[in-house]
């Protein structure tokens, strides 16, 4: 099943097809735990017992670096007309921290417990009397502690699931639930691999990469003519940049937010340096001025 509205339009390039759909099928027969998580065949590692004794709080907190936030400030973004309740996101080192008078409920996330400025966040934001989940994997670590400490509420983090890959995990589906919406219409594996178009989208859109970096082009430049998809085009960044990004190989993947850019980085696309290849996105929203 896709999303109604969605179109795919395919770059006009395609090489070594049958090599990527091989590929492709090898790795959605094999047992993958990343894959599992993305169906709905996967288990939450929290109880509905968490959603309801906070089920009546308001205001949420979100700490995290990187996939432990942007996963989840994505849902937020894109699903926030149907959301009654305000999410914060505490993803980078902010030096002047806003005072609120308002009680968050903190969700507190890292697989390896150890992210330095998720510890500082947490420390400098986690007040006396507020509520905390920690989201972290069951392994000495400072976050763990802290949680034991503070008698939080404790959400085991799979350890083989990487912080960019775990939107569907806990990470993602504990604050969607708390948000008011259901995990599991976001799992949607088993739907999207039977349509044809989006698996005939997926195997050229990979082969058109795979030439594109042959011919060393390796800056993948997003035009992103949507305000409300910043978020997802961040994640996006992390999951390319973070995935390829080994062995002296991979692309750079820069977002650039249209109209502003057209009187910015455009000379440079235009007549400069032709090692990039481009992704146009926008959508058409029926209520915009």
């Amino acid at each position: 099943m896709l999303t109604k509205g969605i179109n795919f339009v395919n770059f006009k390039i395609k090489k070594n097809t049958s090599l990527v759909k091989k590929n492709l099928i090898s790795i959605l027969k094999s047992k993958n735990e990343v894959l599992n998580s993305l169906s709905r065949n996967y288990k939450n590692n929290f109880t509905k017992k968490i959603l309801y004794n906070y089920r009546k709080k308001k205001d949420y907190r979100i700490i995290g670096m990187g996939g432990s936030s942007l996963g989840t400030q994505t849902i937020y973004d894109f699903l926030k007309h149907k959301i009654k309740k305000n999410f914060v996101f505490v993803d980078n080192l902010q030096a002047n921290t806003v005072k609120s008078k308002k009680k968050y409920t903190n969700l507190i996330v890292s697989k390896s417990g150890n992210t330095i400025e998720t510890i500082v966040n947490a420390n400098i934001f986690i007040k006396k009397k507020e509520k905390n989940i920690f989201i972290t994997e069951n392994k000495n670590s400072y976050l763990l502690s802290l949680a034991k400490k503070l008698k939080s509420d404790i959400i085991d983090h799979n350890n083989y699931i990487g912080g960019r890959y775990s939107v569907l995990s806990e990470v993602g589906m504990l604050p969607a639930e708390l948000m008011g919406l259901k995990s599991s219409n976001f799992r949607q594996l088993n739907n999207l691999i039977k349509n044809k178009k989006f698996i005939n989208s997926l195997i050229s859109n990979v082969s058109s990469t795979l030439y594109f970096i042959n011919k060393k082009k390796f800056n993948s430049v997003i035009i992103n003519y949507d305000k409300k998809s910043e978020n997802l085009f961040n994640w996006y960044q992390q999951l390319i940049a973070e995935s390829l990004g080994k062995k002296k190989k991979g692309l750079l993947p820069i977002i650039s937010n249209m109209p502003k850019d057209n009187h910015s980085t455009m000379q440079l696309y235009l007549d400069g340096f032709k090692n990039n290849f481009f992704t146009f996105f926008y959508v058409g929203e029926k209520n915009s001025e």
